[in-house]
């Protein structure tokens, strides 16, 4: 039994969430884009002030590790670490598509009705340019059964598993991936945006297991290395 300051920053969200023993107490977050660097400080002293709570009194920070937008990561993984030095408290670190493939697993009813009898597996897909996605799959209830990579997505993507199986697909990549995805058995339904909220599970049951990350030496995990780009209009001629 904990209480957790969650922080998820991997993609164009910035979310702050704040559960007690896996439910939330309070939230804040913009979906609006890439403006971590300036909300997610702000979100969390707003959190704290708007609902007269003590930061000192959490017993864990959770931060999402990725995979996901590099600068993303780098913003909430720093103020995570920060906090967890000045607060002396633990920090744990969920990756971003296991967290999205738990929660709708284990909450597959609110998505989508299946059948008695029907299999069904869970694919979270977080945009990884062009046609290539981070994501999974996961069985009912949570369990992953592909481990996370980087997929470039075309006509024959989870063919083998869509023969037999259903599959639902979301996250903030998937709607780029129906054109090439077009099975019967490919479902698009489901969040289309990551959010703290979807991480306090899994951040309380880390917490009761003890499961905390090196303060001192934990880094994201971006699955890619990261690669500059320069806008065209920068380019000198």
């Amino acid at each position: 039994m904990a209480i957790i300051l969650n922080i998820e920053t991997s993609t164009e969200v910035c979310s702050v969430s704040l559960a007690e023993n896996g439910k939330t107490l309070y939230q804040k977050e913009s979906t609006e884009g890439l403006n971590h660097s300036k909300l997610l400080t702000v979100f969390i002293e707003d959190l704290c002030s708007e609902n007269n709570f003590d930061i000192h009194k959490i017993d864990a920070v959770a931060v999402s590790k990725g995979p996901g937008s590099y600068t993303g990561l780098r913003i909430g993984v720093s103020v995570a670490k920060g906090l967890c030095y000045g607060l002396g408290k633990p920090l744990i670190g969920i990756g971003s598509i296991e967290a999205m493939g738990h929660y709708v697993a284990e909450n597959a009813g609110e998505f989508y009705q299946a059948v008695d009898g029907e299999e069904l597996l869970f694919c979270p897909m977080i945009d990884a340019r062009r046609m290539e996605v981070y994501t999974a799959l996961f069985e009912k209830g949570g369990t992953e059964i592909t481990e996370v990579t980087a997929e470039i997505i075309d006509e024959n993507s989870f063919a083998d598993h869509l023969r037999t199986k259903k599959i639902l697909f979301f996250g903030n990549g998937a709607d780029k991936c129906r054109e090439k995805i077009t099975h019967a058995n490919a479902l698009f339904n489901g969040p289309d945006k990551t959010t703290a909220r979807f991480m306090q599970n899994l951040a309380e049951i880390k917490y009761n297991k003890k499961e905390f990350e090196d303060v001192a030496y934990f880094e994201p995990f971006y699955l890619k290395d990261f690669v500059a780009t320069i806008p065209k209009n920068k380019v000198l001629k």
